[in-house]
């Protein structure tokens, strides 16, 4: 993996004889847990134990073991997971601070400028964007982009994103 990209399916691909440990590369890759120098899974300063990944994961506890000592002898992966953070997000707190979420499901999520259109849509027409989360497609099936505004968006803007041409459908939330 030295020289290629570092890639989700590469990543999977060094335990594609482990689906248990796969559980557990994916969890942490979507959760944004990182390995510390002791093999512990941390997010930020704070230790995860074993038993609640490994209860998430639906996997023993020693599976977690054996995934993050594989990491740690790796220096790519250990590259990888010792630099990976997680990013708060505002989608679930958005109904209690009364805010909208756009959902936009595409086409083709590796179309170049998905992302600069839909949020100049949006900014031209004055409302303020509080936070954009694009889900990467190497991680899942469906990628959608989300865009979190402080107030509702006007039917005339919904219709304007439902009608570009690489958007599947859009949702809000």
């Amino acid at each position: 993996m030295a020289d290629e990209t570092a890639t989700f399916d590469a990543i999977m691909e060094k335990f594609a004889d482990s689906p248990s440990q796969q559980a557990v590369i994916r969890l942490l890759l979507e959760r944004g847990f990182s390995v510390s120098d002791e093999g512990r899974v941390v997010s930020g300063g704070i230790e995860i134990p074993n038993t609640g990944i490994a209860r998430e994961a639906g996997v023993d506890r020693r599976v977690v073991d054996a995934t993050t000592d594989a990491i740690l002898d790796d220096d790519e992966l250990r590259r990888i997971f010792q630099n990976i953070s997680a990013i708060p997000s505002l989608m679930d707190l958005a109904p209690v601070l009364d805010l909208t979420v756009l959902a936009v499901a595409v086409r083709d999520a590796e179309e170049s400028g998905i992302v600069a259109t839909v949020t100049s849509a949006i900014a031209d027409r004055g409302i303020s964007i509080r936070q954009t989360i694009s889900e990467d497609p190497e991680f899942t099936d469906e990628p959608r982009l989300y865009v979190i505004t402080d107030e509702q968006l006007p039917g005339a803007l919904i219709n304007e994103i439902r009608e570009l041409p690489f958007v599947h459908s859009i949702e809000l939330r």
